[in-house]
């Protein structure tokens, strides 16, 4: 049984209304609680990164999101900005319309050039979107991103009906073996929910109620 730790969540804030003060306050909360990272859009990468130059807090942004349909050789430049401006890790979303198609292998080349892009200046996490996922399909996408070299897989954008399950964190860790980084998010709002994740396999959990998890109370916010 695992305990959860700031150290575990990624402090999240990617809401398309969110402003500067916000990023502002997560940048804060952050420094306070000794969060992993902030997860923010990059448009704020540059000024979280400005933020939090001087402490131990990482910044993560979001690559090809929440869609994952944006061409690879966009989702290539995102990633080279995203680092020049700062972050120190991405999550990408897949293609999710050409797993669902069987194109593996340009899901797999996606993933691939995000990884090569990072140029191990980032680690690469690869949002899945669980929820529009059949089982076999979930275990495809996992083994496409470990074969491309990704860090961790990751379960949802939080934008598409659906958040992390303990069932998924579990088929996640048992198809990429405990190498990879799995990162459970969408809808963790208490302790004992991010704690279950970890149980069943999370390494990370990506969360806006990061504060309320850890002070074991009951958050509000959907991702």
């Amino acid at each position: 049984m695992m305990t959860v730790s700031a150290k575990m969540i990624d402090h999240t804030q990617l809401k398309p209304e969110t402003t500067k003060d916000k990023i502002t306050t997560v940048c804060e909360e952050a420094k306070e609680h000794g969060f992993a990272s902030v997860c923010v859009n990059p448009h704020w990468v540059s000024y979280c990164n400005e933020l939090l130059k001087d402490t131990d807090v990482m910044v993560c942004t979001v690559i090809g999101f929440p869609l994952g349909a944006t061409a690879t050789d966009v989702k290539v430049y995102e990633t080279k900005q995203a680092i020049d401006n700062g972050a120190e890790e991405v999550d990408m979303v897949i293609n999710i319309g050409e797993l669902k198609s069987g194109n593996h292998s340009v899901v797999e080349e996606d993933i691939k050039a995000v990884v090569q892009a990072a140029e191990e200046k980032a680690a690469v996490k690869v949002i899945i979107e669980t929820s529009l996922l059949e089982k076999d399909e979930k275990v495809k996408a996992c083994e496409l991103a470990k074969k491309a070299g990704a860090d961790f897989v990751k379960t949802s954008t939080g934008f598409s009906g659906g958040g992390a399950t303990v069932e998924d964190i579990s088929l996640m860790r048992e198809t990429v073996g405990p190498e990879m980084g799995v990162k459970a998010s969408g809808g963790v709002r208490d302790y004992e929910g991010a704690k279950a994740m970890m149980d069943a396999g999370a390494t990370r959990i990506g969360a806006s109620s990061g504060i309320a998890i850890i002070q074991g109370k009951q958050g509000s916010s959907d991702y």
